[in-house]
């Protein structure tokens, strides 16, 4: 009997893998599962330091709060394949009887949970955060002997794994919140767009656009200055810190936006550790002054505080609509709008104090071992440290200053760039006899992450799911990375593969966002019906079929993008 002939009946055959991307199991059992790419936050390649690190931490935090929800899967299990991210969910294995049993203690756990978010984020979850934020702070890196700086790293990794625990702990009631309230909108309503129920969740600020405020104003100053405008006109964005240095008003304006990036440039634009923050390059902040200083002038407060008093009236007319409903229908909507609206603002509000404050006091925790390796001859550069695991790094650093690594990184690196340009398939391995399970949280958890797209057979017509209300066009501009964010301009329809927080000044300036990623929770979805565009997100091939200069049409209702014309319109 063959392989083949062995497999249980009705079993899909393993997913071939393209011939520009082999793919070699170090463990021939992971052939047989089913290994799917998260566009969503790791659309790019990242380092095998950034992979061993979150296995360490991020993913033990997701299977810390899968326990103490009792969700039905244990969490991922993540590979580097050509140094991209695939990852694998790992179902509980128990008895039906005992599955069913659990799956009810989960649902109580994730709804006692869901309606305190607004409470346990500030009384609990934000108060521990910032006291390991605290902690990182507090550390000098540099003055540091190696032991203790070896000390700091397991202090450093049991801190983050405890941040990812709060991450999950959080994430995972709020999304449950969203996706319940609109679920029995649905079932009350009946509504014509997917979109509806989500007019009554907008318009609650976070400090993802507390800092996009700052810098739109950190604009107009420059705007009103005109040595200060001239430079952002004229120069490169990178040229600019040196320009400014030139001139006591370039001075105090680079006083300014120190002070910004203070307070809000621990961010990257893409996650994980490899990116460095905006504190270490400000060029992306620079670029976006670039492009406000060229439009005209509008009130952000009064954006938002007119997209609140819309909720408002949204949430008073649905509350008409109740009248006549039995009490505890009316009860069960009151009590899933206030917790909808609350997870509302934390999917967002959790990334600036949790993902991207804690990566940034990690990264730089990293980069340290990197520049005593350099220094002493172990490899190249402080940055290569990420060509390494963290097995390696902490062999390294036992032995340092004999281990050479030089051979190690030169070739991880040529496999890197061999593979950057690549378009990786989507999904690995062997897929699973069925569809995944169809519970309350599976079904929230997809809004996030988006379903697959629906093949439209005609080339210049795609589809995704919708994200936010209304239409636009205009020429298409694909931004992979923030260091290309300059290209955008006013009016331009902004395509890329996903966009984090980030990416939120890029939406002061696009006319509408599509991108390859992503569902109606995700962060494109949420940030682009917080500034009123369009969105279509999740479509899966826009990057790659959607060029620079083509007019593009927009329907975020109906999650369909169509190109109108090959080159841009005069």
């Amino acid at each position: 009997m063959t392989e083949e002939q062995a497999k249980p009946q009705g079993t899909p055959p393993p997913i071939p893998a393209p011939p520009d991307f082999p793919v070699t199991w170090e463990n021939p059992e992971d052939g047989r599962l089913f290994w799917t790419r998260d566009r969503v936050h790791y659309p790019d390649q990242i380092s095998p330091l950034t992979m061993s690190t979150f296995r360490e931490t991020v993913m033990l935090g997701w299977h810390a709060a899968a326990a103490a929800y009792e969700l039905p899967v244990i969490g991922p299990r993540g590979i580097l394949i050509n140094h991209y991210v695939y990852t694998t969910m790992m179902p509980v294995v128990a008895p039906p009887a005992e599955m069913a049993a659990r799956g009810k203690r989960s649902e109580e756990k994730l709804k006692a949970t869901l309606v305190r978010l607004g409470a346990l984020w500030e009384n609990e979850w934000l108060p521990e955060a910032k006291e390991h934020l605290g902690f990182w702070e507090s550390f000098d890196l540099t003055a540091a002997s190696l032991p203790a700086l070896n000390d700091h790293l397991q202090e450093t990794l049991k801190r983050f794994k405890r941040i990812y625990d709060i991450h999950f702990l959080c994430f995972f009631p709020s999304a449950l919140a969203v996706g319940l309230f609109d679920e029995l909108y649905h079932d009350l309503f009946s509504p014509e767009g997917a979109l509806e129920p989500y007019r009554l969740l907008q318009g609650f600020d976070n400090k993802n656009l507390e800092g996009h405020r700052v810098l739109w104003k950190l604009g107009r100053q420059a705007l009103a200055d005109p040595v200060v405008r001239s430079a952002l006109e004229t120069d490169d964005a990178a040229r600019i810190p040196d320009v400014l240095e030139d001139t006591p008003e370039g001075r105090a304006f680079l006083a300014a936006l120190g002070a910004f990036l203070a307070k809000y440039g621990r961010c990257t634009d893409k996650f994980g550790l490899d990116s460095p923050s905006w504190i270490e390059d400000p060029t992306p902040v620079i670029d976006n002054l670039k492009s406000y200083v060229t439009q005209p002038d509008r009130d952000l407060e009064d954006d938002l505080a007119k997209l609140a008093a819309e909720r408002e009236r949204s949430v008073a007319e649905t509350r008409q609509r109740l009248n006549g409903y039995p009490r505890p229908v009316v009860d069960q909507f009151e009590m899933l709008l206030g917790a909808a609206q609350a997870a509302t603002m934390l999917i967002e509000e959790h990334t600036f104090w949790l993902d991207y404050g804690s990566t940034y006091c990690v990264r730089q925790v990293l980069l340290e071992f990197g520049r005593r390796f350099a220094a002493g001859g172990a490899i190249p550069a402080p940055g290569d440290v990420f060509f390494l695991t963290l097995d390696e790094l902490r062999e390294t650093a036992a032995t340092l200053p004999q281990m050479n690594r030089n051979e190690m990184i030169a070739r991880r690196r040529a496999e890197w760039e061999r593979f950057r340009h690549v378009n990786p398939p989507s999904a690995l391995g062997t897929p699973p006899p069925g569809a995944p399970p169809d519970n309350p949280f599976m079904r929230a958890v997809g809004k996030f992450f988006g379903m697959p797209p629906r093949p439209t057979g005609n080339t210049s017509l795609l589809r995704g799911n919708p994200g936010s209300a209304g239409k636009a066009r205009g020429p298409a501009k694909v931004v992979r990375f923030l260091s290309e964010a300059g290209k955008l301009k006013p009016g331009d329809i902004l395509i890329a593969e996903t966009t984090l927080p980030p990416w939120v000044p890029l939406f002061a300036t696009a006319a509408a966002v599509v991108t390859d990623s992503g569902g109606i929770l995700s962060h494109s979805a949420i940030v682009a019906r917080e500034y009123q565009i369009p969105a279509v997100v999740g479509v899966g091939v826009a990057t790659s079929a959607i060029r620079d200069g083509q007019i593009v049409e927009v329907d975020g209702d109906t999650g369909e993008v169509r190109i109108v014309s090959s080159t841009q319109e005069a």
